[in-house]
């Protein structure tokens, strides 16, 4: 392995580690505490996800480009020539930094999930605070129908991802607005279709913390979870992922101006 590679997989676990820590963190916050700051105020969770992977990004865009999604990783190899052997690698790494970032979140906040579940009589075994960590359906959401959801709440954000730094959009902000825009975007999709099933929108993201979750006492309820429900964050987003990036690959990129005008610049040349 070069130190490139090597680097660019450090860099997908930090940024994965540091979104996991900030926004587990923020739904500790939402979870275990009563009253809650953010009860009356979601759009503060919302906005804490999204300044996480803004800040992921900067931290380590330069290095990795900052996937920090299998969705995104998968979207990227179809369609805008991230090499294919590298995109497993990629996503073991994102799936190791979001567990380790889950257990950064159980060192921060374990004392106060103990009296949470104490206080509401509630197990590891049977879920308790389970909500801060992974996600799963909610009210009056079918398993099945959260496959739906999630699908298409992935394809949003990856088609605005593809927008956001598609090099032909000149209405798409200069690459240090980028972060922002796009963790802007995913506080945008969790503002709006947030409370369907917690809006996974990334393997990596649910994934990671489950397992870590597996192993420190909750069991059957992360893996496989009620209605064995742990697959479909899994898969959903990676269907939603190709599908948003192909929507934007053949509805948007081939009218934009600037392509058109390098294409016959191209043209020009070779004639």
């Amino acid at each position: 392995m070069s130190r490139l590679f090597a680097g660019q997989l450090i860099s997908e676990v930090v940024a994965m580690f540091m979104i996991i820590a900030f926004g587990d963190s923020v739904a500790a916050m939402y979870t275990l505490y009563s009253p809650s700051p953010y009860q009356q105020t979601y759009w503060g969770v919302c906005i804490a996800w999204g300044l996480a992977v803004t800040l992921a990004i900067y931290t380590t865009g330069s290095v990795s480009g900052c996937h920090g999604n299998p969705a995104v990783t998968l979207a990227l190899a179809v369609y805008r020539g991230f090499a294919w052997k590298k995109v497993v690698p990629y996503c073991v790494a994102q799936v190791v930094g979001a567990f380790l970032g889950a257990g950064c979140v159980y060192f921060l906040f374990g004392p106060v999930i103990d009296h949470f579940n104490a206080v509401n009589h509630l197990t590891r075994e049977a879920g308790g605070a389970a909500g801060v960590f992974f996600t799963h359906a909610g009210m009056a959401i079918t398993p099945m129908h959260a496959f739906g959801d999630e699908v298409i709440l992935t394809a949003f954000l990856i088609f605005g991802i593809f927008a956001i730094t598609e090099q032909y959009n000149e209405m798409a902000p200069g690459a240090n607005g980028g972060a922002l825009m796009i963790g802007l975007l995913v506080a945008l999709i969790g503002a709006s279709m947030g409370y369907l099933e917690a809006w996974a929108l990334n393997p990596a993201r649910d994934f990671g913390p489950r397992l870590f979750c597996f192993f420190a006492g909750w069991g059957g309820s992360a893996l496989p979870s009620p209605d064995s429900y742990w697959w479909i964050p899994i898969a959903a987003p990676l269907v939603g992922g190709v599908i948003g990036g192909g929507a934007y690959q053949m509805l948007i990129l081939p009218f934009l101006p600037a392509r058109e005008r390098a294409l016959m610049g191209k043209g020009d040349w070779i004639r």
